[in-house]
Order: structure tokens, then sequence, then C-alpha cells
């Protein structure tokens, strides 16, 4: 059933208030839905900083943005590896360094579909250490800014969540067997959903203030598949582009905006396109699946994240 909050048309960049004053953090800011998203912020006044591993693409994209904008709209970048959990940490450092205030964090960047199974300086499938693994950190570390503005967290998360094994398989976290691309990423997404709805439960359990929410860009001609997927992967992305089962890398983004600032959303939720099979259409409340919050394997997940990053959050 369509959600008809937002009227026929679904949430739209309109409804923004003003957002002077405000600051949002977003991970993957350079390119595609990211990009499109602090676009969309600052041409609301707000200040965006934006966590990139790429300094070069970082400094295109702002000065992308500032010609855009004005060479006075704020936007910064801090470089941030999510792959690299010695990265993360220097850079939110960097970023309790160099901003007061974080309005929302938006966890937007992600790999996907790495064809041949890869590991991560700390020993983790890339997908899962960078998708998961360094969101995780990345959001313990800068968390208590993030509450202290009454702000909100915002998953970025996939309707692949729903395919592969739709579990996380703990006995084989890391894929040294049966490692499939699609089935790999397809847990690292899932493992991100899993820690927002858990953190969900233990800020109400701690009586703590900050949001968090969970949202997908629908199938949206960004460069994700493009910069991180195999050959045939890549192909076959491009012809599915020249369908109406794309959407636009700016219609990709306004499901993460909405939930980095729209009132009376739902925490318990996933925010996306609600056409046709979730991939397009008007952004609302679409449909959420009960594996994705099994509550037993989101604490299993929660417990092993800590362990595994270093991390113990004080939730």
């Amino acid at each position: 059933m369509a959600d008809t909050r937002f009227g026929p048309q679904g949430w739209m960049p309109d409804r923004l208030p003003a957002l002077g004053g405000q600051t949002y953090v977003i991970t993957g800011a350079n390119a595609g839905a990211g990009f499109q998203a602090a676009r969309i912020l600052l041409a609301r006044g707000a200040s965006v900083v934006m966590l990139n591993r790429s300094a070069q693409r970082s400094a295109a994209a702002i000065t992308a943005l500032q010609q855009e904008f004005g060479a006075k709209a704020d936007v910064r970048y801090v470089p941030v590896d999510l792959s690299d959990l010695s990265s993360v940490r220097a850079g939110a450092q960097e970023v309790l360094k160099t901003v007061p205030r974080i309005d929302a964090l938006i966890c937007n960047a992600a790999i996907a579909q790495v064809p041949r199974r890869q590991l991560t300086v700390d020993g983790f499938e890339s997908q899962l250490g960078t998708n998961h693994f360094g969101h995780f950190l990345l959001c313990g570390l800068l968390f208590d800014r993030v509450e202290a503005a009454g702000g909100r967290i915002v998953v970025v998360a996939s309707l692949g969540y729903k395919m592969g094994l739709r579990r996380i398989k703990f006995e084989d976290l890391n894929w040294e067997q049966n490692y499939g691309a699609n089935t790999a990423y397809s847990q690292s997404k899932l493992a991100q959903m899993m820690f927002a709805y858990e953190l969900q439960d233990r800020l109400a359990a701690a009586g703590r203030k900050g949001a968090v929410y969970v949202c997908h860009p629908g199938s949206s001609a960004t460069s994700l598949i493009r910069t991180s997927g195999g050959l045939l992967t890549r192909f076959t992305w491009w012809l599915m582009t020249k369908t109406p089962m794309v959407q636009t890398a700016e219609q990709g983004a306004y499901p993460e905006v909405m939930c980095a600032t729209e009132t009376g959303l739902e925490q318990r939720a996933l925010y996306g396109p609600t056409g046709r099979m979730e991939f397009v259409g008007p952004v609302g409340r679409g449909t959420l699946q009960a594996h994705a919050h099994d509550k037993a394997a989101m604490a299993r997940l929660w417990q092993l994240s800590e362990h595994a990053t270093g991390f113990t959050w004080q939730v």
C-alpha cells in the first residue's frame, strides 16, 4: 500500500525549510546520491561536511558546489576511508575538533558487488568492513555530538537486504567459503539496517536523545556499481539505466535528505521510493521485512561489531 502522507508526488525537496545554522555530515558525498544530497542541503543554506576517501574528487566536488551556490557556500571535506578503521578514527577526531554541531550524520557511502573477495586492512570482507563496520565505528565516535544537537543518524540501506541469504552469516562472516559479490553486498546492507534498529532500541531503553532513520535510494543512476562492480554487473546496470526502472541520482538522494530533515517520521521503518517494486516513484514509507529487525540477530551483531571495531558504545 502506497504511503500517501506526502501526497501523490511523495516527499520532495520543496518541503525543506531554511536550514541556515544547521550542519550535515555526509559520507561518500563527492558523487552520486551523496553529492546530490549535499546540493539539496546547501541550496537551503545548510553547512555540509563531506567525509570521503579521495582528496582529488572531494576538491572537484567542492569546486562544483561553490560554482553553483557561490564561494561562500559552507561545504568542507574531511578525509575518511571507511574501509580502514584507523582512518575512521582520525577523521572522526578531526570532525570533533572542527564541527561544533551535527544535525544529521548521513551514512551514505558504500561499495557494492565487489567481484572477487577482498579484505580490508583490518581483515574484514571488504563490503561488510566498509559499509557496516566503518559506519558502526564512525557513528559511535560522533554520536555524542549528534545527540547534543538533538540530531539524527540516517543509515542509507538498500533493497539488497531482501536478497542473498537474508541473514547474517555469523558462521563465516568474511565469506571464506562461497563468496558471491551480491550475497556479500546484501549481508553488508542488512548489517547496516540491523545496526540502526538495534541502536534505536538501545537509545530508547537508555532514555537518550537522538533519532535513527533508515532509507534506501531505490534504483538510482549513481556511480556505486560503476566504481566497484565487475564488468558484467556494470554492463547490466548500464542497460538498466536506459529503462524507466532507474531514476536520477538526485531522486535517489530524496530519501536520505528527507530522513535527515523531516519531522514526524517513524523510526522502525524503511523509507524510499514507493512506486514499481519500490525501485522508483514517490518517496515515502516503504515495506520493511521482519528479518531486518530480528532481535536476537541484531543483539548478536552489535556485540560482534563492538569487538571487531574495538569500540564500545555507551548506550
